[in-house]
């Protein structure tokens, strides 16, 4: 299930990045790198607002960089524009441990201190000036930092010289801003955000057509049509199906994918980095980036002459009809609390 770029942004019409680190760890550099896709020796020690056009990315959402200083004069400023950033690129430099010391000591903290809630991502330049002596893995460097600090998005290594991953630097920015993670995982429990299911649940009820609790091939097929624009070919119906049973048993079963399948596959997604595969889904169903559905996308008929009135068409009756019998377990004809708080509970909230 591919991800799809209409509702990508989510109503996004530009992302700011605030880049930020010690003296020397190679800021401009990266900044100058980036747009002019070369290097220069010569670059000023703290550049203007740099712009990157809309097509620069898959998301087609522009790009305002902001160069900062870390001089104590320069202070206040650097305050405000943290305070006006999106997300926030973090420096070091991969040839003066020091400067990867002083991330927790003092920036991270910085942060906090200043009730900062945006995307980190750490960025390790001058890659290419690193000892090679001295062999060490990112991740063996990085690791407890994110542990301590959940707010790091995610950690890269580049090399202005080299253009090595430069760019990269920057998707993964935009990307912490219009597909974020938060919403969707939480990294300690290392599992799907309650809100999250509760969406996805819902968007998984409204393609069971048949209510049988599975999603069968046309169903699944009317999913990927819906979302993505494009039907999925029935080798790759196959595919899902293994990849599900093959790390959740309870995933799949003679009628299709299930709930527990469907939630797996997104969580699959997240781990996977293709956050913007959840995000595309999420969007095209209405729901802003707090996971509550968007004001816009159920516009009720508030207001009518005193001789009209508002009826359900015969589709919507049936449909409800069928909900109901669906969740009246018992065939009683009534819904108990229990089954009543069940079939509102993927409803938007009041």
């Amino acid at each position: 299930m591919p991800g799809g770029d209409s509702a990508a942004a989510g109503g996004k019409t530009g992302v700011r990045i605030v880049v930020v680190g010690d003296r020397g760890t190679g800021k401009s550099s990266l900044i100058a790198a980036a747009a002019t896709e070369s290097f220069s020796e010569n670059v000023s020690p703290v550049l203007p607002p740099t712009r990157l056009p809309a097509d620069f990315f898959p998301d087609r959402v522009p790009i305002t960089i902001i160069d900062t200083s870390a001089n104590l004069e320069s202070r206040g400023k650097l305050n405000e524009e943290l305070k006006r950033a999106d997300v926030i690129v973090l420096t070091y430099a991969c040839d003066f441990p020091l400067t990867l010391t002083r991330l927790s000591s003092f920036w991270l903290q910085e942060f906090r201190r200043l009730e900062l809630k945006v995307p980190v991502i750490v960025v390790g330049c001058k890659v290419d000036l690193r000892d090679d002596n001295q062999p060490i893995s990112l991740e063996q460097i990085m690791g407890p930092i994110m542990q301590q600090y959940r707010e790091i998005e995610t950690c890269i290594e580049c090399s202005a010289v080299t253009l090595m991953q430069v760019p990269d630097v920057f998707y993964y920015a935009q990307k912490a801003v219009l597909h974020p993670t938060a919403p969707l995982f939480d990294q300690d429990t290392q599992a799907l955000q309650p809100r999250c299911i509760r969406a996805l649940r819902r968007i998984f009820i409204l393609f069971d057509s048949d209510m049988d609790g599975a999603l069968n091939d046309a169903e699944l097929n009317d999913f990927q049509v819906k979302c993505f624009d494009a039907p999925l070919q029935p080798a790759e119906i196959v595919g899902v199906r293994r990849v599900v049973q093959e790390k959740n048993k309870e995933g799949v079963n003679d009628l299709g994918l299930t709930l527990d399948g469907f939630l797996f596959l997104h969580s699959l997604f997240i781990d996977k980095g293709r956050l913007e595969t959840t995000w595309a889904v999420l969007r095209k169903f209405g729901y802003g980036i707090d996971l509550k559905l968007r004001d816009d996308f159920l516009p009720a008929p508030l207001k009518h002459a005193p001789d009209q009135s508002i009826e359900l068409t015969i589709e919507a009756v049936e449909f409800v009809r069928r909900v109901f019998r669906l969740y009246d377990t018992n065939n009683h004809g009534a819904l108990r609390p229990a089954e009543l708080d069940e079939l509102f509970s993927t409803a938007p909230e009041k």
